[in-house]
């Protein structure tokens, strides 16, 4: 079995939390009993999660070795520069080594998306921008550090698609069967 389901802000990629008080988690939200992350989304990320009760699959989806392509809406902080554009497609290097090279694309208009609770902050002196940025690795809060490295400090990070799997109709907190390989249900 595979499922798609759209993390809301806030929620662990986890079905328990020990700490004091509990935070939000996976167990929350009537998920099919079994399927577990393949992969995971940051407390502060929102979007796409795959969920699989195969292990060989999981392994396929977030191995970097199969070079499944995540994407990514990213709000950033700051107007972006053609220079700061061309760093994050050439890969930049974190305090872990060099990333690979990301397809990166300046969204104009912003894409929309469902409010977030709390909103993002807003700065009447600071511009924003929306990208879509899509990687092949999964290295942890990878997105955020390469956007901070150029200085485009992430606001707000929705994953839209995995592969052929994509958040496309899906509310936040909601999921949805899919078929391994096709995105579709």
């Amino acid at each position: 079995m595979l499922v798609a389901f759209n993390k809301p802000y806030g929620v662990l990629c986890q079905f328990t939390d020990r700490s004091q008080p509990p935070r939000p988690t996976l167990a929350g939200f009537g998920l099919p009993a079994g399927v577990y992350p393949a992969g995971r989304l940051d407390h502060d990320s929102e979007g796409l999660l795959l969920l699989t009760d195969d292990g060989g699959l999981a392994h396929r989806i977030t191995d970097p070795r199969h070079k499944l392509p995540k994407t990514y809406r990213v709000q950033v902080e700051g107007a972006p520069t053609p220079a700061q554009l061309q760093a994050l497609r050439d890969g930049v290097t974190l305090n872990d080594g060099p990333t690979r090279p990301a397809r990166v694309a300046l969204l104009d208009p912003a894409p929309t998306f469902w409010p977030r609770d709390p909103p993002v902050r807003f700065r009447k002196t600071v511009p924003d921008a929306w990208l879509e940025l899509t990687i092949h690795e999964g290295r942890n809060r990878q997105v955020r550090r390469m956007t901070a490295a150029v200085g485009l400090p992430t606001l707000r990070l929705v994953r839209v698609a995995v592969g052929p799997w994509t958040l496309d109709g899906l509310a936040p907190g909601t999921w949805r069967p899919l078929q391994a390989g096709t995105g579709r249900r």
